[in-house]
């Protein structure tokens, strides 16, 4: 016993300097991991060779097409090292690519490479076709070519020189629509009441929570919605190819015999249909390119999208001023978030500081949102209304979708401009306060104790909810939405009662929200950026800047690399494993909306209890 109290001080010691020495191994190869990290993403984004004639850019776009990336830098590289990062392509990346390319005399053509296309709004391939339009217009080429096209890919497929897919491919073109998930039966079984409140006969965001079907208001709005997108879509194709008017549409009504005819050879079929110019290998499109280009060594000499962005040179500021552009894209959330949501407080901030910098002379407000929490909606819109109190000219650009929180603060502008897809309008305002009384009794649970008045604990998901909480929020989703139509019959310089008309939560196209008053013109982002800049006086040509939280130098970094880094370890590990059987649809679709049931049971704005927590959200996406 004396011998181990004797030898204890010596362990504590040498334990003591184990810890140190792990401790300082842990460091050390922490910093060593991310020196190893900078130097390879420096070593991505600049240690390229120039730019030499006759290179091809190839446009690569993998993933989603976004306004913003979800998350910080930092944060997107730690998840692209752990294969857990999810392919983003940032819209304003792929603009500014094309428009330095048309210009760029070592770029003699464009490849479309949409094999990694992982989709993007109607608003979006808009403003890509538009600048697809502008790069062909400096008399350059434009291939597309891959393994097959989807009805998103296809559309911007379609705006190229030259079309063509492999032998074994096809273009599925299928038109819009959506069935979803329904849930009243089967919450009624396990026992939830979702006990919904709400105002407008069209808003049907939480329909599926208290009907087993689609309502008729539900069918008429969504038919008048779909059907306006669908003849845009066969109109803009029609158009590309030089088809006959309704050309779409009959391939898709007779595909069993057209397809029957063609052996059923879908590529032979596609051909048949002029969809595509032409039927080829990867290796035999790579030719091409090579002959119209030139080759390095064995292969294509080429240039893909993030590397093309990381190496072009920044746009110095002018002397008379900037436009700043501030996006906001997400769900409308109270409090702060990062890019990928709208916090109230956080997108506030930003405006204040486009408002208070000297540099920035007027404001673009570019939304694609489905909108949120009407307090952080309002928060965001008192600060735009702010700053044209200054005299900074604010103009809104719509985007993918810009409905119900996301119309709300787009409501104190100069102008508003929306693509004539964009999905616009909701406006209405709900309520959910989801109780499990009957479920608690399934598992024989049992509730009770005191409280001093009923508003105590008015409002307690293990109890019926009381029918005088029901009242107080039913009276103060009325009042909001009384509030959100007066402020935009204000905006539009309408009546409540013209804009109680088409609100009542619906939601429209751009142009049917064009027809209806509810914005001043269909429109691209640039053209949102020229009207700013005319009001701000800041000529044909403005400094455009856009208006981001601080980061530091090492998020910088990891942003201008772009996609210039190698290809991710999940892609590898995907790749290896002859990839992972995706989570079928509807399945992952039962997943978000019982999860977001689940969440309307959480605290409100500054602390408030869910009954005063308001709701201005469409749950609507952009075909």
């Amino acid at each position: 016993m004396g011998v181990k109290r004797a030898l204890a001080p010596i362990g504590r010691f040498f334990g003591g300097v184990w810890w140190f020495l792990n401790g300082t191994r842990r460091v050390v190869f922490t910093l060593l991991f991310w020196v190893i990290l900078i130097a390879l993403i420096w070593a991505a984004a600049h240690g390229g060779k120039p730019l030499q004639d006759k290179t091809t850019l190839v446009l690569d776009i993998r993933g989603e097409v976004v306004e913003q990336f979800s998350g910080s830098p930092r944060d997107q590289a730690i998840a692209q090292i752990k294969g857990e990062a999810r392919a983003q392509t940032r819209l304003r990346d792929i603009l500014r690519a094309l428009d330095a390319a048309a210009k760029d005399d070592h770029i003699v053509q464009v490849a479309l490479n949409l094999d990694q296309f992982g989709g993007a709004t109607p608003a979006a391939l808009h403003e890509i076709e538009a600048a697809l339009t502008r790069f062909k217009a400096s008399k350059k080429p434009v291939i597309a070519a891959g393994l097959a096209f989807d009805q998103r890919s296809y559309y911007l497929a379609a705006q190229a020189t030259e079309v063509y897919i492999h032998p074994m491919g096809g273009v599925l073109i299928e038109g819009y629509g959506r069935y979803r998930n329904y849930y009243k039966d089967a919450l009624d079984r396990v026992g939830i009441t979702p006990n919904v409140l709400r105002v407008g006969t069209y808003k049907n965001a939480v329909e599926p929570y208290f009907a087993n079907g689609p309502s008729p208001a539900t069918l008429e709005a969504e038919g008048y919605l779909y059907d306006e997108l669908w003849a845009r879509y066969q109109t803009a194709i029609e158009t590309a190819r030089k088809l006959p008017k309704g050309s779409v549409q009959r391939a898709i009504d007779e595909l069993p015999q057209r397809l029957k005819a063609a052996g059923g050879d879908p590529a032979k079929l596609t051909l048949a249909e002029k969809l595509v110019d032409g039927l080829k290998t990867e290796d035999e499109v790579e030719a091409l390119l090579e002959k119209r280009g030139a080759k390095d060594e064995k292969r294509l000499r080429q240039i893909n999208l993030g590397a093309y962005v990381a190496q072009l040179p920044p746009k110095l500021p002018k002397p008379e001023g900037q436009v700043g552009v501030i996006v906001a894209e997400g769900e409308i959330v109270d409090g702060s978030a990062g890019p990928g949501k709208i916090g109230g407080e956080s997108m506030s901030r930003l405006i204040r500081q486009a408002r208070e910098d000297d540099k920035v002379k007027a404001v673009v407000l570019r939304v694609n949102s489905p909108g949120g929490s009407a307090f952080a909606s309002e928060l965001v819109r008192r600060e735009l209304e702010l700053t044209r109190a200054v005299g900074k000219p604010v103009v809104v650009s719509m985007g993918g979708v810009a409905a119900s929180g996301g119309y709300w603060i787009s409501m104190s502008a100069d102008e508003v401009i929306a693509d004539a897809s964009t999905i616009t309008g909701s406006i209405g305002v709900f309520g959910m306060l989801p109780t499990g009384e009957k479920l608690l009794d399934k598992l024989s649970i049992h509730t009770g104790g005191y409280t001093t008045t009923w508003l105590a604990n008015g409002y307690d998901p293990r109890r019926p909810l009381d029918p005088r909480m029901a009242q107080v929020v039913q009276s103060s989703i009325e009042h909001i939405y009384a509030d959100f139509t007066g402020k935009a019959a204000q905006a539009r310089k309408k009546s409540s009662q013209q804009i109680d008309a088409v609100g009542q939560g619906r939601v429209w196209t751009g142009s049917q929200a064009l027809e209806r008053g509810l914005v001043d013109r269909n429109g691209l982002l640039s053209d949102a950026i020229a009207s700013a800049a005319k009001r701000a006086k800041l000529g044909d040509d403005p400094s455009v800047r856009y208006v981001e939280p601080d980061r530091s130098a090492f998020d910088r970094l990891l942003t201008s690399m772009g996609d210039a880094a190698a290809p991710s370890l999940r892609g590898m590990v995907m790749h290896a494993l002859g990839g992972i059987p995706a989570v079928p649809a509807p399945l992952r679709e039962a997943q978000v909306d019982i999860t977001w049931l689940a969440e309307q049971a959480e605290a409100g704005p500054a602390g408030s209890k869910p009954p005063v927590r308001a709701i201005v959200h469409c749950l609507c996406t952009a075909p």
